[in-house]
């Protein structure tokens, strides 16, 4: 099965942001408010087995369609319709300059000639997306367009997976762009709505942590390091005993032991605050700023008690964790201490969500 890198074209109808990541699967389901604003209709997650994504591939689509199946189920929702994501290293992006005055059909074939130029595979091998951004900077005959692409079986995997469960992959974007849409929201939590300051946003996951800087909504620096909330399981697991399932379940109740905290989560925090500190260092020797204004924390492991404190310690930046849900109504059925809590988690399901309200 064969589906457009529709990244840039979905259409106006109910849809779940659907995001798999290497441990759970997040769903959201967002809806116009009575007065204009947003509303969170309903939202799942649900822990894959272990080895289900490796490295951003899909391993096994039967156990991960059997996981999106119950956490369509407990949503309760009747939308099949689905948006996905890619992961921002499967994704080949690049901006280029073409005529201002080219029909669509014309532009699509010298896209394909640009895009032999950088991507590395047959364009038979891979999915093609383009989208015009605007006026280029050399003036207004000219027009910016950012093409985007990746290889046929990241996408049809994905697809795979959401047909297995009954649903139907509407739209595919990029999980960095998911997150980006996402940020938009947090970033207006912020003095002067973020306006020309550095942000930190940084998503961590269960073995990868991501640091994007932002500034006036545009990505500047971005850095993958190895290191992840996987790390705490397993010590929970060799501390205690307990199997990995046990490990993040007691992990997310706040179940554990009393000595946890001071054995366990503290040098973590500790582990964790000095990478985000050496992300931010070579951030500054690789561009011509020399501060970041806020830090913004993202993923399953910003959820964790004194995260903000820990960070700020090494760093000396305000850090907040992420809330893209704060200003937005909430279902009856939705329960705010919950979504509170699993908000940071819920970044990249968040931002493909939004694109229900794209034009």
């Amino acid at each position: 099965m064969q589906i457009d890198l529709s990244i840039f074209n979905p259409s106006n109808r109910p849809l779940v942001g659907l995001d798999i990541s290497s441990s759970a699967v997040k769903m959201v389901e967002l809806s116009r408010g009575e007065k204009g604003g947003v509303k969170v209709e309903r939202y799942a997650i649900e822990s894959l087995p272990r080895d289900s994504v490796v490295d951003g591939k899909i391993v096994n689509i039967e156990s991960i369609a059997d996981t999106i199946r119950k956490a369509w189920r407990r949503m309760g929702t009747n939308a099949k319709l689905v948006a996905m994501a890619l992961p921002s290293a499967a994704v080949i992006t690049k901006k280029i300059t073409l005529p201002a005055n080219l029909r669509e059909q014309d532009m699509e074939v010298q896209v394909e000639s640009e895009a032999n130029q950088y991507i590395p595979f047959a364009l038979e091998e891979v999915n093609l997306d383009f989208q015009v951004i605007g006026p280029a900077p050399s003036g207004q005959d000219e027009v910016e367009v950012l093409i985007a692409a990746s290889r046929k079986e990241m996408v049809e995997d994905r697809v795979a997976c959401a047909l297995a469960a009954g649903l139907k992959a509407w739209v595919m974007d990029i999980e960095a762009y998911a997150a980006q849409a996402a940020f938009e929201l947090v970033e207006t939590q912020l003095p002067d709505n973020g306006r020309d300051q550095c942000i930190a946003l940084v998503d961590v996951g269960a073995s990868v942590m991501n640091v994007t800087v932002m500034r006036n909504n545009q990505p500047i620096y971005n850095r993958e390091q190895a290191f992840g909330g996987g790390q705490l399981t397993q010590e929970i697991v060799r501390a205690y005993g307990m199997t990995v399932e046990e490990a993040e379940a007691a992990k997310r109740a706040g179940s554990l032991p009393d000595n946890f905290e001071r054995e366990l989560l503290s040098p973590f925090l500790d582990g964790l605050a000095q990478e985000v500190a050496r992300a931010l260092q070579f951030f500054f020797t690789s561009s011509q700023y020399t501060q970041v204004d806020h830090i913004v924390m993202s993923g399953g492991t910003a959820t964790l008690h004194g995260v903000c404190e820990a960070v700020f310690g090494h760093t000396q930046v305000n850090t907040i964790v992420a809330n893209p849900f704060s200003t937005m109504v909430l279902a009856s059925r939705v329960r705010e201490k919950s979504l509170l809590n699993d908000a940071p988690s819920l970044m990249i399901a968040c931002g493909l969500a939004l694109r229900r309200f794209d034009q």
